[in-house]
């Protein structure tokens, strides 16, 4: 009920905003689609435990729309309503997360005094610690990182640039570790960027409490070093009462990407290690960008011990933790529309 009452509010605050104002301009409205797929060939460490397989797996396809209004004193309300779409398994849903069906539900509001937001949507903590490396096209993109991408129930709120400094944080109900009694803590993020020239540097904290304390501590660099050279970097630490196994104390994450631009072909490295979750991982790519609106790819993913391998067109529930880890070669396509 708590739940649904801050969803009401939020919801009320944001129609009320978009058409309170008498000198407010008309409602904008942005339909958009991502469609995202490949081949791929897997191959498990142990096929004892999952057979190697090749086959048709989506690599995050949405569809969605934004509207906004413009509100007096440069203020803006906004909506967005983003779905996933698993295009080889023909469903509504996240291919990783298979029982999730929205991606982002969120209305908001920003002007001078920065970005306030309600509902679902990126966390504040991906966007300033994880996002930096998280720059490839297949379905195996993201999964070097101990944080989640998107959560409900979430209260968010992004700074203007002070000196170039920034500041976010992120309020997520429910959606933090296990107590003792098996509900679910609130989550709590903070993170502080500085912006130096073509640099990024980036602090964070995503706080899950629950019955171990279990804290993720995050630094993220964010660089444009050349015009066609782009490097990223990342260090996560666990704080926890945890003692072993995923999200023990002290447990590390680090990531090295670079991406490098030829005409129209971008070159991609990632190397990392991830305390269980993957240990020493490798990915490679390459896109080329046809069209503006299409792109094709084709990555090698490695990991030593299970992260993302699973079973042909599974995710999550699927995920095989049994197989000692395994490679993939993907290769597809990227097709972008809207109606702007």
């Amino acid at each position: 009920m708590y739940t649904a009452k801050i969803t009401s509010l939020a919801s009320g605050f944001a129609v009320a905003a978009m058409f309170a104002c008498a000198d407010a301009q008309a409602i904008d409205f942005d339909f958009y689609g991502s469609l995202r797929f490949h081949a791929e060939a897997v191959s498990p460490d142990k096929d004892n435990a999952l057979d190697s397989y090749t086959g048709w797996r989506d690599a995050y396809s949405r569809l969605g729309f934004k509207a906004h209004q413009q509100l007096g004193d440069g203020a803006d309300a906004y909506a967005q309503l983003e779905l996933p779409l698993d295009l080889p398994n023909k469903a509504v849903q996240d291919p990783w997360e298979q029982s999730q069906d929205i991606r982002i539900a969120k209305v908001g509001i920003k002007g001078v005094f920065g970005n306030l937001s309600i509902g679902q949507m990126w966390l504040p903590y991906y966007n300033a610690i994880a996002y930096p490396v998280d720059m490839f096209s297949s379905y195996y993109s993201g999964f070097a990182t101990y944080t989640s991408f998107r959560k409900g129930n979430t209260l968010a709120y992004y700074s203007p640039a002070f000196s170039d400094f920034s500041v976010g944080f992120g309020y997520s109900l429910d959606h933090g570790a296990a107590k003792a009694n098996g509900d679910s803590d609130n989550r709590l993020q903070a993170t502080l960027s500085y912006q130096l020239g073509d640099m990024t540097l980036a602090a964070g904290i995503d706080d899950l409490g629950g019955a171990y304390d279990s804290r993720i501590l995050g630094a993220s660099l964010s660089w444009q070093a050349m015009k066609d050279l782009y490097i990223g970097a990342k260090h996560e630490q666990h704080d926890s009462k945890i003692d072993s196994g995923y999200g023990a104390n002290g447990d590390t994450a680090v990531n090295l990407y670079a991406g490098y631009t030829v005409g129209n072909n971008t070159y991609k490295i990632m190397l990392a290690n991830m305390d269980n979750y993957g240990e020493g991982i490798l990915h490679l790519g390459w896109d080329h960008q046809y069209r503006d609106d299409l792109k094709f790819f084709v990555e090698f993913y490695r990991e030593q011990e299970t992260a993302a391998i699973t079973e042909e067109q599974g995710g999550l529930n699927e995920t095989c933790w049994s197989c000692s880890g395994g490679h993939v070669v993907a290769a597809g396509l990227r097709y972008d529309f809207k109606s702007q």
